[in-house]
């Protein structure tokens, strides 16, 4: 039986939108006024699954229509090269699904760098992949009918590749022992993500809007890394950053964590949208960052993913996304999301009271920025 919201025209209260989800980001990204505060989508795929189900939705675009999400779209190309293992990835690395609570996540159980000492080995043993593995031509395809959203290419994560290459723990004692291999792995994984997202762009001209140029640099409490550690990332995060300006592109940078020590970092780097806003970390106050950032970059996320969503009551999340469009959105600047995935631990009257706040709060707040 179609429960009552699951009923309801996707317009309410007598509000609507006056420009698209593109159009709506693009405002923001270049400080200027839209018509309500932008929201973006971030779920496992079982909390997506359970949404469209409620909402009796057909498709993903039918679920952001349906709950005035201007969703980020994300495009890749398609591997066309030798056939890999179900259970493995193009890097020789293996992973197993691990069940969490009701949801499912892939980690690396065979870590294909793991077992050897020095550069030299790597070298000599080891064959890199090329975006001769991929075909690019199959991007336009993926933008066909979401033309009016913001579209994602390119960009890079790095060291999240090297730790499963060389297994977590090992990875980051490469950091302090080990700084050639460091310095040359990431040198041959950069290469790639430069190469991958330099094709995207040009053979997509004009329609990528942002790319997703990441490292989880932070802790609950403070940084991962040493400052000191900040020349294996930095200049290399930099080219990425400069690849995407010239191509006129947006950067959102990720990083999970007590990060506000390496902002300022990154703003200098270049970086465009800030994201997730986990302010529930040390440092991590949103008046702080509006106050100290505001004018620097753009907020991305701050409906907290620990607590409020998963659990916290209905109200609790609706304060919240009131208090984030207050706080971040304050002059504009801003764009309500998850600080990450929303799990499936997280009812889903939590999820529809986000995006029902942001929507009515986000529209009322609009017409005063």
């Amino acid at each position: 039986m179609k429960n009552e919201l699951a009923a309801l025209p996707p317009q309410r209260d007598g509000l609507e939108d006056e420009m698209t989800p593109r159009e709506r980001w693009l405002a923001v990204l270049r400080r200027r006024k839209p018509d309500r505060v932008p929201m973006d989508y971030w779920g496992t795929a079982e909390v997506t699954d359970s949404l469209m189900r409620y909402l009796v939705c057909r498709s993903r675009k039918e679920l952001y229509e349906r709950l005035h999400i201007d969703a980020v779209i994300t495009v890749s190309p398609k591997y066309i090269g030798p056939p890999v293992p179900e259970d493995s990835d193009i890097y020789g690395c293996r992973y197993r699904s691990i069940r969490y609570g009701g949801g499912v996540y892939r980690e690396c159980v065979y870590h294909q760098l793991a077992e050897y000492k020095t550069l030299r080995e790597i070298k000599e043993k080891y064959e890199w992949p090329t975006v001769d593995l991929f075909d690019y031509t199959v991007i336009p395809d993926q933008i066909d009918g979401y033309e009016d959203y913001p579209i994602l290419g390119g960009g890079s994560e790095p060291f999240l590749i090297y730790k499963d290459l060389r297994g977590q723990k090992q990875a980051y004692i490469d950091l302090i022992m080990n700084p050639d291999i460091v310095h040359y792995c990431l040198d041959k994984l950069f290469d790639f993500c430069y190469e991958n997202t330099k094709l995207i762009y040009e053979q997509n001209p004009g329609k990528i809007m942002l790319s997703y140029v990441a490292e989880d640099f932070g802790s609950q409490i403070g940084l991962l890394y040493s400052p000191k550690h900040r020349e294996f990332f930095l200049p290399r995060m930099k080219r990425m950053i400069d690849l995407a300006h010239h191509h006129g592109v947006y950067v959102f940078f990720h990083s999970d964590g007590a990060i506000r020590e390496i902002i300022s970092d990154m703003i200098e780097a270049g970086i465009d949208v800030l994201n997730p806003i986990q302010w529930r970390c040390k440092g991590m106050d949103r008046g702080g960052l509006k106050r100290d950032f505001g004018s620097k970059i753009i907020f991305h996320g701050g409906v907290d993913n620990q607590y409020t969503l998963p659990f916290g009551s209905e109200e609790d999340v609706r304060r919240e996304v009131r208090d984030n469009i207050r706080i971040l959105g304050w002059n504009g600047g801003y764009v309500l999301a998850p600080c990450h995935n929303i799990q499936p631990i997280t009812s889903i009257k939590n999820i529809l009271a986000m995006y029902d706040e942001g929507y009515k709060y986000g529209k009322y707040f609009g017409a005063n920025i």
